[in-house]
């Protein structure tokens, strides 16, 4: 049960790093776009970096970039659930 636990808790932390790099790609294309403040704003606030790239994916052409980052978005939060319920599993 713990190996599970870890396996889930493996696959979160790389979903993670997936979601960072595809928050990173869409940054850049903030920046030039809607300038300084905004890139910072986006910094900030990643759900604004996120709303701002489905908003512009067609324009921008990063409509695979945002596919990837609501796959890894999604999948963290199923693999989050689930290692919450194995580690409490294991530990109870």
């Amino acid at each position: 049960m713990e190996i599970l636990a870890l396996l889930f808790l493996l696959l979160f932390v790389a979903v993670s790093i997936g979601s960072f790099v595809c928050w990173i790609l869409v940054l850049v294309k903030l920046f030039p776009d809607q300038g300084v403040l905004y890139g910072i704003l986006g910094i900030i606030c990643g759900l604004y970096t996120f709303i701002w790239g489905w908003m512009n994916a067609s324009r921008l052409g990063i409509q695979q970039t945002m596919m990837i980052w609501t796959g890894c978005f999604i999948a963290s939060i199923v693999l989050q659930v689930i290692a919450t319920i194995f580690s409490a599993a294991v530990s109870g």
